[in-house]
């Protein structure tokens, strides 16, 4: 089994990185296998929502969605880590998301997320929020701990000293390793997916 984390900072050595580090160890020593995928600093596109997806993601090539698309096909789980930005969490990862999810949401659908927010000081339950509603509409179960899933510290520095956002970050990666094994041990026992019904979009518009 293995988990597919994205890194939605430009900086790849920093906060969020050290946060996401912290969870791919805890893993490790659950038997699981980890890898960070990482945004970078490039442009990225948003969605206009064209509709020209193709069976390899978004139809544009110039950054890197199609490559973390293809590695989510292949994950049993993920956890989607961000910087605060402006209290909120950055413009890139929401875009990096977005198309990812509207073009591909089949490589998510069912398997468990979590999300991380990792700031100076404010707007992590803010930035949560709004990463969290990724796994609602793909029908993924949500990942928690045993606080808010965030570190805070202006560098990696600073995050190595939050002690408590750290042992959160340890306890997600206790809490997804226990729900893959859980969904594993269901599969071998011949429980299948929910069957999710399709078709009704309701319009007021007339």
């Amino acid at each position: 089994m293995k988990v597919l984390m994205l890194n939605g900072s430009a900086n790849q050595k920093g906060t969020t990185f050290t946060a996401l580090t912290e969870i791919g160890k805890t893993l490790e020593q659950e038997g699981i296998g980890y890898e960070i995928f990482q945004i970078g600093g490039g442009p990225v596109r948003d969605c206009i929502g064209c509709g020209q997806c193709t069976e390899s993601g978004c139809v544009f090539t110039d950054d890197s969605v199609n490559a973390f698309v293809a590695r989510a096909k292949e994950a049993d789980g993920f956890i989607f880590g961000a910087p605060v930005y402006y209290a909120h969490p950055s413009g890139r990862i929401q875009s990096f998301l977005d198309r990812a999810f509207y073009s591909s949401k089949e490589a998510f659908t069912y398997k468990p997320g979590a999300a991380v927010a990792v700031a100076r000081r404010g707007g992590s339950s803010a930035s949560l929020d709004v990463l969290n509603k990724y796994f609602g509409i793909c029908q993924m179960p949500t990942v928690g701990s045993t606080y808010w899933n965030m570190v805070y510290g202006a560098n990696a520095a600073d995050a190595l000293q939050d002690g408590e956002g750290l042992q959160t970050m340890r306890n997600v990666a206790h809490n997804m390793a226990w729900m893959l094994k859980c969904l594993e041990a269901g599969r071998e026992k011949g429980i299948g997916l929910p069957k999710a019904e399709r078709g009704e979009k309701t319009s007021f518009i007339r």
